[in-house]
């Protein structure tokens, strides 16, 4: 039996699995180029790795938003949000961040920097979005995050090409490399966390509602930012008195022969901590809000339903079409 035109045009561009085919088809485009560039000695080459290996995986996190989103996020919204979010957000970051001082506390510093630029961008970009569901403001969180986190790595890549030298394609694959692979937690995990809080706490409504979770949640996700920009660092200095070995040992800055796979060791597992606590904080935000809506904790709001025997919205958004 064939469905109504616009029952089956809701979700037309939905669960196609565009996300991984274009992770896959941009992994071996990456591949090649690099081929092509080695083999041919072209610079001219150097700014399409950096730019497909810094924008695949947050552009493939992006569809694998669009192909879940539900609700009145539109496709051009998060579009917007990827590309716009991630350049103002690089820009407010650099901005607010120039007259930060080297120190212990710089990392954490930092992590209130950056989550409180991509908070603001995520009010700015979901102001319209009604009724505003936690669900929401993951998706679109996330997305803002790997928009930040695209044009980030971007200029990290440039940065350890460009050396006295000339172009070291080694450094710029292997931070590449690297980046990618983690892109998907860090910067997109933390704005994910932010906006669940944030639209959470709407309770469906068409406006933001301020509360003491919002602000705990931004609290949180700095905090968690700062750990893992520093776990460097922390590996590092556990390393030294793990092994027991005298902080003198450390020449120039370089970490001893003896403790340097243990400070490595420590830092993947120093990663993986704070990943699993993020992942674990995002689930326990959703579930929280999930909960309050079954229970008719949401908020009606006038034009948007279906809602309950008691009037109130009951939690389930419009469907979300392709424009």
């Amino acid at each position: 039996m064939s469905l109504p035109l616009d029952a089956s045009a809701a979700h037309l561009h939905h669960r196609h699995g565009w996300w991984w085919k274009t992770l896959l088809v941009g992994f071996l485009l990456w591949a090649v180029t690099i081929v092509v560039t080695v083999s041919t000695q072209n610079t001219n080459l150097v700014p399409t790795i950096i730019l497909l290996g810094s924008f695949l995986v947050p552009f493939t996190v992006v569809l694998f938003v669009i192909e879940r989103v539900t609700g009145t996020v539109s496709t051009m919204q998060l579009v917007v949000a990827f590309f716009v979010g991630g350049i103002l957000g690089v820009l407010g970051a650099s901005l607010l961040e120039a007259d930060l001082r080297a120190g212990a506390a710089v990392y954490v510093a930092v992590g209130f920097v950056e989550e409180f630029v991509k908070g603001v961008l995520l009010v700015v970009v979901g102001w319209r979005v009604r009724p505003k569901t936690a669900r929401q403001g993951a998706l679109l969180g996330a997305t803002i995050g790997a928009g930040f986190a695209a044009f980030e790595s971007a200029g990290y890549a440039f940065n350890a090409a460009i050396t006295a030298q000339g172009i070291d394609l080694a450094s710029l694959l292997q931070t590449e490399v690297a980046r990618a692979v983690l892109s998907p937690i860090g910067h997109v995990l933390w704005t994910a966390i932010l906006g669940a809080a944030l639209f959470g706490a709407a309770r469906g409504r068409a406006r933001f509602r301020w509360s003491g979770a919002v602000l705990g949640a931004y609290v949180a996700v700095s905090v968690l930012h700062g750990l893992w920009d520093s776990n460097s660092t922390i590996s590092t200095l556990l390393a030294f008195i793990v092994t027991g070995t005298p902080f003198s040992a450390a020449r120039n800055g370089y970490v001893p022969d003896g403790i340097a796979g243990v400070a490595t060791t420590l830092y993947v597992a120093g990663l993986a901590i704070v990943s699993v606590i993020g992942v674990v904080v995002l689930v326990a935000v959703l579930r929280h809000h999930r909960r309050i809506d079954r229970t008719g904790g949401a908020t009606s709001v006038p034009g948007w339903g279906p809602a309950g025997a008691d009037g109130r919205w009951d939690g389930t958004p419009p469907p979300h079409t392709l424009r």
